[in-house]
């Protein structure tokens, strides 16, 4: 049986006059869980209920891949670098960096964390004396673009951590928009081409000379970074290091995908805590009463439940990837209808977090949804800001300790303010974001 569908027209109408987020979101309401939207031959398949993101990312994942669906993100941005990459590649890649990402493997960098959260304090105050106007997003994304880049690079002055984040911004940037319509080849010299290849150019010649000047040195002298650890890593069964190629790529992917998502997290976080003032009285309490105002540290984190727990409802409520693709390699049936080979099927973070078959009052932030009785009865896809499955994001447990972590550093000290009168207005832009951002005010408590 075919999914039911609006038709391509109406679809692309309604995307152009409501967007694709608040589309899609009024499609779901209006033909259920699954349905679908044909572009010529190809089938877009949505799909929002948990147990479609079990069928897919789990029980029936060898019929799942990134196939035709990433072959923008592979040839603009991340390369064969593990987000993109698949098969056999992916598998070796996945098991040799796995290691580094464990819960206990990404403690190394909790002090990096700490520290760039202590700076951004100095910041904060000064700011708060001044009673400035900023845009909330561009400082967590400066605070988390230079933890990552010191865990990765072992970077350590500012300016080169601006360019890096600058340059790969513009190739995300691009990257959205060539995954949408007709691409011009980047031969031809517009202006967005020459931006992207002069972006790229400085993101691959930073990488690269950092790789010739590790390899040009002793291996002891090495820094103890995520860069040093790719090019010690041995294949178990080849006994092959990494090629300067994926190094590059790996490297790509860890920054893109350490940094983005999570600032996007600590923007919603925020929004949520100045729109939701008796969810930051229980948080102002509980740091109060556990750090008395001094730093925390990876040890206090176990006596901040409820700091963990408003992080989780961020990720739940405003996800920073509101779809993800995973492509059909053969025919498959999802939710009792057909999925024809080659299909790209949309799994919805956003809109899962909001059925309303598995979540009570789905629209309000309840950090209490995330007290271990109830996280404990609830359906196990129900919940998946990370993806699911073998391909969930391999930085998962490194993003909720740098959020836990920043967000017990900055709250207990600062209470942003929202613009008077300002209301947010969620799009997806590639990921989840804010149309006309985020304007704050960094008031002291």
């Amino acid at each position: 049986m075919q999914p039911p569908s609006p038709g391509l027209l109406r679809f692309i109408h309604g995307v152009r006059k409501h967007g694709f987020l608040a589309h899609a979101g009024q499609l779901w309401r209006e033909h259920g869980d699954v349905f679908q939207v044909r572009i010529g031959s190809k089938a877009l398949v949505f799909a929002m209920h948990p147990d479609a993101v079990e069928h897919v990312s789990v029980s029936h994942r060898q019929n799942y891949d990134k196939r035709a669906s990433y072959d923008a993100v592979r040839e603009y941005l991340l390369g064969d670098g593990l987000v993109a990459s698949n098969g056999e590649l992916w598998r070796r890649q996945r098991k040799l960096m796995a290691p580094f990402f464990t819960p206990k493997g990404v403690q190394a960098y909790a002090e990096l964390m700490i520290r760039d959260g202590a700076r951004l304090v100095e910041r904060w105050q000064a700011l708060a004396g001044e009673g400035a106007e900023v845009e909330i997003s561009e400082e967590m994304t400066l605070v988390t673009a230079s933890i990552i880049l010191r865990a990765m690079f072992s970077s350590e002055t500012m300016e080169s951590i601006h360019q890096m984040k600058d340059a790969v911004n513009t190739m995300i940037t691009f990257v959205d928009t060539q995954m949408m319509g007709f691409r011009l080849p980047l031969w031809l010299p517009t202006a967005k081409n020459r931006k992207y290849l002069a972006a790229r150019e400085l993101v691959q010649r930073s990488i690269a000379g950092l790789i010739a000047l590790r390899r040009a040195t002793d291996e002891s002298q090495w820094p103890d970074d995520l860069l040093s650890r790719l090019m010690k890593v041995r294949d178990e069964e080849t006994g092959q290091v990494m090629s300067e190629s994926l190094l590059r790529d790996e490297s790509i992917t860890t920054f893109f995908a350490g940094h983005e998502t999570t600032a996007r997290t600590m923007t919603f976080t925020w929004y949520a805590l100045a729109a939701y003032p008796k969810v930051a009285e229980r948080l102002h309490e509980e740091l109060d009463r556990v750090l008395g105002g001094r730093i925390p540290t990876t040890e206090d984190l176990r006596q901040l439940p409820y700091t963990l727990q408003v992080v989780k409802e961020v990720l739940r409520l405003y996800p920073a990837a509101p779809f993800y693709v995973r492509d059909a390699v053969g025919a498959d049936t999802i939710g009792g209808f057909d999925v024809p080979a080659g299909a790209a099927v949309m799994l919805s973070p956003y809109y899962t977090h909001r059925h309303p078959q598995f979540w009570d009052d789905p629209e309000v932030f309840d950090p209490d949804r995330w007290t271990r009785e109830r996280e404990s009865g609830r359906h196990g896809h129900a919940y998946h800001p990370f993806a699911a499955g073998p391909r969930i994001c391999i930085g998962n447990n490194f993003s909720l300790l740098e959020s836990h972590l920043l967000l017990a550093i900055l709250a207990q000290r600062f209470a942003p303010r929202l613009r008077p009168g300002f209301t947010p207005r969620w799009v997806m832009q590639g990921t989840l974001g804010l149309a006309d951002g985020l304007p704050m005010v960094i008031g002291a408590r």
